[in-house]
C-alpha cells in the first residue's frame, strides 16, 4: 500500500484503520453471538478432516476454519476467526485498490467504508464459507493487476492470488477472462501479452490450482460434477433473474449500487478509463450470473466476489461533498446491517409470518429435546436426511450419540469416519418434506413413527420435524445411504 507522504495522508492512514478496527470488533462480535449457519456447521467437519479438497468445494474455508480453532478452540469464535481477519484484509486491499487506480484519499476511504457497508459483507464478513477467501483473493489479484503497469513482476501476485481465489471458490476461475478481457481493452496493455509475466501469472495461477485438481483426479472428479453440473441450463425461468437483481440491490446496499451503476455507466462513456480494471474484470462473471439466473437460483451470496470492486468504482464517481455519498448512504448501510444482526440474535423472537432467520434458529434447544426423545427409545445413533441438519446435531454439545446423514454418503467419504453402529436401534429425523415412514421402510426392517419435534423462535410459526425410531438395516447405510 502506498505509504502517506502527507497530513492529510497520515489522517487517512488513521481513518482506515479506524474502519478496520471498527468492523473487525462488530465481525467478532457477531462471530460469537450469531449461531452458525448449517453450511458452517458442515465446514467445520470439514477441517477436522484437512484435505485438498472436498465434495462441494474447494479446500481454503476448511483450512481457515481449522488455522482458527487451533487459536482458539473449537467453538464459534474458533470457527470464524479466520473469515473476520480476512474481511479486515479485504478492507485494507480495497483501499489498496483504489489508491492504485490513483483515486484520492477520501474516495478510497469512502470505498473501504462502503464495502463494509454492504449488507452481504457487514452482516455476513464473518461467516465461515467459501465466499470470504474468494473475495480476500479476488480483490489482491485486481490490486495486483493494477501495479503491473509500473512494475510488471506484479504478475505472479495476480497469478498467486487468482490461483488461491480457485482453491477458495471455483468462480475465481473468471478472473482469467476477466484479466485477459482487461489486458485486450488497452493497446499498452496488450504489449505486455508478448512478454513472460502474463503467461508466468498464468502458470503460477494453474499450479496453485492444480493442488485440487489433482484431489478431484484421484476422487472421481466430485467437486467438479457438483459444481459444473449447474451450469447446464434445463428451463426459461426469468423470474430468478428478476430476484436476484433486486435482491443484489438490497445486499448491496441501494445507494451503493446507484453509484456502480454511474460508474459503469462513466466507463462505457469514456469518463473513467481507470474504472477498467474493476468493471471490465467483473463482466464475464457477473454475465455468468445473469445467464443463470435466466434459468434457476442465484444464491444471494454467489456475487460476493464483485462486491469490492463494486465499491471502488461507486466510491470513485461519488462527489465528496455530495449529502447522498456522505451522509444517506452510510446510514442506509448501517441501518440494514444492524437490523440483520440484531433480527437474527438468537436471543429475538420476531413475529413474522416468514421468518428470514429461521435456519439458524433454536438448534441447542432442538438437540436437547431430540437427545431426550433418543434416551426415552433407548437410541444409540441419530440420522438425518440432509447434511445441514446432520452438521448442526453433530455440532451440539448436548446430542451424546454419533450422529449420521443417512442420504448423501458421498459426502462423507473423505470425512472422519462415523462411530454409528447401525445394528442398533437409532432416531432418525428431518423435516416432513423430506422423510417419510414408507422411504424408511426400504432400508430398516422396523420403522416406528415417534411423532413431530418442533423448532424455532419464540412468537414464530416453527419448523415441524418427525421423528422415527429404525432398526434392522436391510443395506449398508454407511455405504450406500438410504435413498
Amino acid at each position: 500500500m502506498s505509504a502517506p507522504r502527507s497530513l492529510s495522508g497520515e489522517r487517512a492512514a488513521a481513518r482506515l484503520a479506524t474502519i478496520i478496527a471498527g468492523f473487525l470488533a462488530l465481525h467478532l462480535v457477531l462471530a460469537v453471538v450469531l449461531p452458525l449457519t448449517e453450511d458452517e456447521a458442515y465446514y467445520r467437519l470439514w477441517a477436522q478432516a484437512p484435505a485438498l479438497g472436498y465434495y462441494d468445494h474447494p479446500p481454503i474455508v476448511a483450512w481457515l476454519i481449522a488455522a482458527g480453532e487451533s487459536l482458539a478452540g473449537d467453538d464459534r469464535l474458533g470457527i470464524r476467526l479466520g473469515p473476520c481477519l480476512l474481511s479486515s484484509l479485504t478492507t485494507l486491499l480495497v483501499y489498496d485498490l483504489a489508491r492504485q487506480l490513483d483515486f484520492d484519499e477520501a474516495a478510497s476511504l469512502r470505498a473501504a467504508l462502503w464495502f463494509n457497508l454492504t449488507l452481504l459483507s457487514a452482516a455476513g464478513g464473518e461467516l465461515a464459507v467459501p465466499d470470504v477467501g474468494a473475495e480476500t483473493a479476488w480483490t489482491g489479484c485486481l490490486c495486483a493487476l493494477a501495479r503491473t503497469r509500473r512494475q510488471p513482476f506484479w504478475w505472479l501476485a495476480a497469478g498467486a492470488a487468482a490461483g488461491l481465489g480457485c482453491l477458495a471458490k471455483y468462480s475465481a476461475l473468471f478472473l482469467a477472462p476477466g484479466a485477459l478481457l482487461w489486458v485486450l481493452t488497452s493497446q499498452e496493455r496488450r504489449k505486455s501479452l508478448a512478454g513472460l509475466w502474463p503467461w508466468l501469472a498464468l502458470m503460477t495461477a494453474a499450479g496453485l490450482f492444480t493442488l485440487n485438481l489433482a484431489w478431484n483426479a484421484t476422487h472421481h472428479w466430485v467437486t467438479f460434477a457438483r459444481q459444473f453440473g449447474r451450469l447446464t441450463p434445463h428451463r426459461f425461468a426469468p423470474g430468478y433473474l428478476i430476484g436476484l437483481l433486486g435482491g443484489q440491490v438490497v445486499l448491496l446496499n441501494p445507494i451503493v449500487a446507484v453509484f456502480a451503476l454511474r460508474a459503469v455507466e462513466r466507463m462505457r462513456r469514456g469518463l473513467a478509463p481507470q474504472l477498467g480494471l474493476p468493471i471490465i474484470t467483473s463482466a464475464p462473471f457477473a454475465v455468468y450470473l445473469i445467464i443463470h439466473g435466466l434459468h434457476d437460483q442465484v444464491e444471494a451470496h454467489w456475487p460476493a466476489p464483485l462486491y469490492p470492486a463494486l465499491a471502488v468504482a461507486a466510491a470513485s464517481v461519488a462527489p465528496t461533498r455530495d449529502r447522498l455519498a456522505r451522509l444517506v448512504a452510510p446510514l442506509t448501510g448501517l441501518a440494514l446491517c444492524l437490523s440483520a444482526g440484531v433480527y437474527a440474535a438468537p436471543y429475538l423472537g420476531v413475529p413474522l409470518r416468514v421468518d428470514p432467520a429461521k435456519s439458524i434458529r433454536d438448534y441447542p434447544g432442538f438437540a436437547r429435546r431430540l437427545e431426550g426423545l433418543l434416551q426415552k427409545v433407548h437410541g444409540r445413533w441419530i440420522g438425518a436426511a440432509s447434511y445441514g441438519l446432520a452438521a448442526q446435531l453433530a455440532d451440539q454439545s448436548t446430542v451424546l450419540a454419533p450422529v449420521i446423514q443417512i442420504r448423501e454418503r458421498r459426502r462423507w467419504e473423505t470425512l472422519a469416519p462415523s462411530h454409528a453402529d447401525l445394528a442398533q436401534p437409532g432416531v432418525v429425523v428431518d423435516l416432513t418434506r423430506r422423510l417419510s415412514a414408507g422411504s424408511l421402510q426400504a432400508c430398516f426392517g422396523k420403522v416406528q413413527d415417534l411423532g413431530d419435534l418442533a423448532r424455532g423462535a419464540p412468537h414464530t410459526a416453527p419448523l415441524i420435524y418427525r421423528a422415527f425410531l429404525v432398526s434392522q438395516p436391510k443395506v449398508d447405510v454407511l455405504r450406500t445411504g438410504c435413498p
